[in-house]
């Protein structure tokens, strides 16, 4: 099978190129440092010919100014559009989109922002240019993507702050009374989710995220035993409480690949644990 994966220098794209490599011809796609130069912000896209499943991972993540939401539809939308009859022009046969469990939030939640429309949206263009194209595409909705390394941190920074403090011994501190809860899947598992989705040739719009939600405390919790620390976990009630965002999970998509979720928050911080302890 030849793959290409465009946002190929991304984190997640690094959790599963090792994995594909064995049995899939992968190239990369992207701005700078991959096989393919691709910008989606571009006018003309092109991608090479005799592609089996083309995986859609670049995005823009938003923010506060005016420029950001620009920004986001640009790559999140009109130019998954772009990609999706570029693909179909080089007569790719299977087209997976990653987006995000945040294009489900409704319009009033704090967590809502210009990721998240942007997200929504491109779940509609992909359904469209599916159907017109007459390109088969899944489109996954994972949560909270985290993994081992460093380059995981700008995406979840407060929970790679909580591993430091873990491991300098130092209290770890939560804002307010409310233990708020999260959802989080590794990378690890995503990879595997995504190849299985690509083996199976799956169509449709599936939810991808943890059974488990988990509170702030246990994931402080998992970090201390990880790094076997003697921090401990202190609620400043006196601050205002952190907004919970956990998500009931559907898990459709994980009985047609056969595949669920396998590493808990627990094992995941033993895993980056080790992964620190080697790097010293």
């Amino acid at each position: 099978m030849r793959v290409l994966i465009v946002g190929g220098t991304s984190s997640l794209a690094q959790a599963l190129i090792p994995l594909l490599r064995d049995h899939c011809d992968v190239l990369t796609a992207g701005r700078r440092g991959c096989d393919v130069e691709l910008d989606l912000c571009s006018l003309d896209i092109r991608i090479p010919g005799e592609i089996d499943c083309v995986v859609n991972m670049a995005a823009a993540f938003g923010g506060k100014e005016f420029r950001d939401t620009l920004q986001a539809m640009e790559v999140n939308v009109t130019g998954l559009m772009k990609l999706c009859h570029a693909s179909s022009r080089a007569n790719a046969k299977h087209f997976v989109h990653i987006s995000s469990i945040f294009a489900d939030l409704d319009n009033d939640s704090p967590f809502f922002g210009a990721y998240s429309l942007s997200k929504r949206h491109s779940e509609d263009v992909a359904q469209f240019c599916g159907r017109e194209l007459r390109l088969p595409i899944a489109v996954l909705k994972p949560s909270r993507i985290y993994g081992v390394g460093e380059q995981f941190r700008k995406h979840q920074p407060f929970l790679y702050a909580i591993m430091d403090k873990a491991q300098r011994n130092e209290d770890i501190d939560l804002f307010g009374s409310n233990d708020a809860v999260r959802n989080f899947i590794h990378a690890q598992d995503m990879a595997n989710i995504i190849s299985a989705v690509m083996t199976t040739k799956l169509e449709g719009v599936y939810r991808c995220v943890n059974p488990d939600n988990v509170t702030y405390s246990q994931i402080a919790a998992a970090a201390i035993s990880a790094f076997d620390s003697k921090s401990k976990v202190r609620f400043l009630r006196g601050k205002p409480d952190i907004a919970s965002n956990g998500f009931a999970c559907d898990e459709t998509l994980f009985r047609l690949i056969d595949y669920s979720p396998r590493i808990s928050m627990a094992q995941g911080m033993q895993m980056e644990a080790a992964h620190r302890r080697l790097a010293s």
